[in-house]
């Protein structure tokens, strides 16, 4: 596809200097072709704009939302090669006050959001404004979200069939034997190949520093001089990224549920302290369930709890309830508690009512939904490329083997499952990047909100508090003593008022805050345990 030739003056001449070639006839620095090639994309991306309009069916939106696209270079360091084309959605500022309604509120611009991954979609971003929490936002700012490069229509990256993505039943052996670990070795082999083979030359361009570089590209488009844009949990890393390369482009930025961003942690050494924060939060929902069993009868301590969930297992190894969800698809389900206390009740739910004789809201919850598999199978994709070509990761099977073994002992909940996500990158056909040191130095970049829960497993705590070190002039804002991932405009009204002030206001404590924790979940009954407590059902 051709790009559209449409400059500016301004940004013709703005071209023409950073296209000329360093003075004296120096090497350029690393990445300065690509820092060129972003400058040459975001102006053009600024002169073309982008075409609203009805969103196409294939993104499943209401009629509210509007969508377009957004042109940008496969490789930055070519900018006038392939483009690939990136979807984006919006819905506009409604600059009406939620607590007054004579009242108009002015426009601020675009906020921008990501919600992670790599591999998640933003596209229904657009449509949280009308959500309570989210109100005075979107009374402000339009509510813009989008595709990153390989996601759902923006030039989507696929590794293998779809139609082979979900296989059920499967196992989940907290210590795997030799032999289950040749065979998943040999399935990371094959992921990684087909990956290669279904990609081609465009392979190494899925990369977390080309998601910063689109995400200039879209500022631009956008209209905006300088970017508002919140990020959640993978989100923070590139949105870090951002921040480095384009300091003064940046308006206003959230990171939520902050990653690590140094690089050495990225991203072999972050898997390996997500796995050990993800023991600590399952023991939190296991004593949860515990305080709970008047209601959920899996036990009165987390240990009897564990007994349960390993029984039910157990169970499912021997005869998979509906002949679709094994050990592997139980872990899966309850992964998700990790990640979101909301779905604490849900999930005790369905693992009293399986122990109790009913399979019927284990396989609602955990089976696997073959409606959903291509899109799955694209976040997989996606996920696996960006991790791989961002960093080196060890290369000898060896290595995976010890730090995991030795890690398995003491949090075996999620150890070797994320093992076998990320393995495909130990035989990765790309090359791999250096990842960028992330530093600002003071009056380099406005101030910046980070949000993080204390107990956050996917995001370890540990990962807020290094991008505050790296960031010079950011604030953290912390939810103690809890662990959802991501707490932007959720159930804490303490967060929600520091983020509403900063971005609707620009204010922000001095360095640093806390907000005690948003309340526990509310147990919720099974049929079976309000029928033996003698509560009618219905």
């Amino acid at each position: 596809m051709r790009a559209p030739a449409l400059f500016t003056a301004a940004g013709s001449l703005l071209l023409t200097t950073l296209a000329a070639a360093p003075a004296g006839g120096a090497p350029a620095a690393p990445g300065a072709a690509e820092l060129r090639g972003t400058a040459v994309a975001a102006a053009r991306a600024g002169a073309a704009g982008v075409r609203f309009g009805a969103c196409p069916a294939a993104e499943d939106l209401p009629d509210g939302v509007q969508c377009g696209t957004v042109s940008v270079p496969l490789d930055y360091a070519r900018p006038d090669g392939r483009q690939i084309r990136l979807t984006v959605s919006r819905v506009r500022a409604t600059q009406k006050d939620p607590h007054n309604s004579k009242r108009r509120v002015p426009r601020q611009g675009a906020l921008v959001y990501n919600p992670g991954g790599p591999g998640g979609s933003g596209m229904y971003f657009p449509l949280i404004g009308a959500l309570p929490e989210w109100k005075r936002l979107a009374a402000a700012y339009d509510l813009v979200g989008y595709a990153p490069r390989g996601v759902g229509r923006s030039a989507p990256l696929s590794c293998t069939d779809p139609k082979q993505f979900f296989k059920a039943p499967t196992q989940a052996p907290t210590h795997p034997s030799p032999s289950y670990k040749k065979e998943r070795i040999a399935q990371a082999k094959a992921y990684a190949r087909g990956c290669a083979r279904r990609a081609g030359a465009a392979l190494p361009h899925y990369t977390s520093l080309n998601n910063a570089r689109d995400l200039d590209v879209l500022r631009a488009a956008l209209g905006e001089q300088r970017l508002t844009f919140m990020g959640a949990s993978y989100g923070t890393y590139f949105g870090a990224l951002y921040a480095a390369l384009f300091p003064s482009h940046v308006r206003r930025m959230v990171f939520d549920a902050a990653v690590n961003p140094a690089p050495e942690q990225v991203w072999y050494r972050n898997n390996l302290d997500q796995s050990a924060a993800f023991e600590g939060r399952w023991a939190d929902f296991r004593e949860w369930v515990a305080r709970h069993d008047d209601v959920y009868g899996l036990g009165t301590t987390p240990e009897e709890v564990l007994r349960s969930y390993d029984r039910a297992a157990a169970r499912l190894s021997a005869e998979p309830a509906g002949g679709k969800v094994g050990p592997g698809q139980l872990q899966g389900a309850f992964l998700s508690a990790g990640y979101y206390d909301d779905v604490w009740p849900h999930r005790a739910r369905a693992l009293s009512a399986y122990l109790k004789g009913d399979p019927k809201p284990l396989i609602q919850q955990a089976g696997p939904h073959q409606e959903a598999a291509k899109e799955a199978e694209n976040s997989s994709a996606v996920y696996t490329a960006v991790e791989c070509n961002d960093a080196p990761w060890p290369t000898d099977w060896k290595v995976w083997d010890r730090d995991n073994t030795r890690l398995a002992r003491v949090a075996p909940f999620e150890t070797w499952d994320n093992v076998w996500m990320n393995l495909p990158c130990a035989y990765w056909p790309a090359a791999r990047q250096e990842p960028l040191d992330v530093r600002t130095g003071p009056g380099e970049l406005p101030p910046t909100l980070i949000l993080a829960a204390e107990r956050d497993a996917a995001a370890p705590y540990d990962g807020a508090l290094e991008l505050h070190r790296r960031l010079s002039g950011s604030v953290l804002v912390t939810e103690r003593d809890a662990g959802t991932h991501g707490i932007a405009g959720g159930p804490n009204p303490c967060v929600n008022g520091y983020l509403d002030a900063y971005l609707l206001e620009g204010r922000l404590p001095v360095r640093r805050a806390a907000c005690a924790p948003h309340p526990e979940p509310e147990p919720k009954a099974t049929a079976a345990s309000r029928k033996a407590a003698g509560t009618p059902t219905r």
